[in-house]
């Protein structure tokens, strides 16, 4: 028997998560920006607004943005890097680097490197980045531990890794208001704005597949980072987990 992993709430083999993901996000794309807005009533606007100011990213530096997808975060650390620094856009899909560039030329940046990556298997040297940045996109990853080891490799000493994801909700109350809405509203949601029910109930699933706030911190951890903290989000229904390399 081949090892498996879940895809979802569904049990599949670990060769075949990477492109069944890959056709969930070939699909969404185009809609990606609008969905956002759509499920997250807008505030996910203010949590990546928190990331940026959580970043200690400052004039100079060198960022990558993982799983940057249409690049909104990748715009913001543009502008606090300065003349002098650089921002990479990464992404595995290439139907969302696609919309990256795209968003990136409307809002007039072009000085962007954009590298289709897998993150389990980042192509950069050791020690390049003064910070890594990834934003709703490790809980999609298969190998998470592989992931995260390679985000601390390509981090410079003293560099911050930033991990913005769903996470567990803290209210029980709220749990289940939460439950509710993204069990029966997001896949129609996606049903109706972007055609494409079964993509917005595996994004539901996926979250709650995700590991919780202490278990990433113990992973980020156990990656080799010498500190890690968390800060929840609109109740735990987002965290973001930082970190500093020894």
């Amino acid at each position: 028997m081949g090892k498996t992993t879940h895809f979802g709430y569904k049990q599949v083999d670990v060769e075949k998560k990477q492109s069944l993901v890959k056709g969930v996000f070939d699909s969404v794309a185009g809609k990606y920006d609008l969905m956002n807005d759509v499920m997250s009533l807008g505030v996910h606007r203010l949590w990546k607004n928190y990331t940026i100011a959580s970043s200690n990213v400052s004039n100079g530096d060198q960022v990558l943005d993982i799983a940057g997808g249409t690049g909104d975060l990748t715009i913001k650390y543009r502008k606090k890097v300065g003349p002098t620094g650089k921002v990479i856009l990464s992404d595995i899909n290439n139907s969302m680097l696609y919309e990256g560039r795209k968003n990136l030329l409307n809002h007039g940046v072009i000085d962007v490197d954009f590298v289709q990556a897998n993150a389990e298997s980042l192509p950069f040297k050791d020690n390049t980045f003064d910070c890594v940045s990834i934003a709703f996109g490790l809980r999609n990853v298969t190998d998470k531990d592989a992931a995260l080891k390679q985000m601390c490799r390509v981090l410079k000493k003293g560099g911050t890794l930033l991990i913005l994801e769903f996470s567990k909700v803290e209210n029980q109350m709220l749990e289940k208001a939460y439950d509710f809405y993204s069990f029966n509203l997001i896949p129609k949601f996606g049903d109706f704005f972007a055609n494409d029910e079964d993509s917005y109930q595996y994004l539901a699933e996926s979250i709650r597949k995700h590991p919780n706030q202490e278990t990433l911190k113990t992973m980020v951890l156990d990656a080799g980072f010498e500190f890690c903290e968390y800060h929840n989000l609109t109740g735990g229904i987002v965290a973001l987990h930082k970190a500093i390399k020894a």
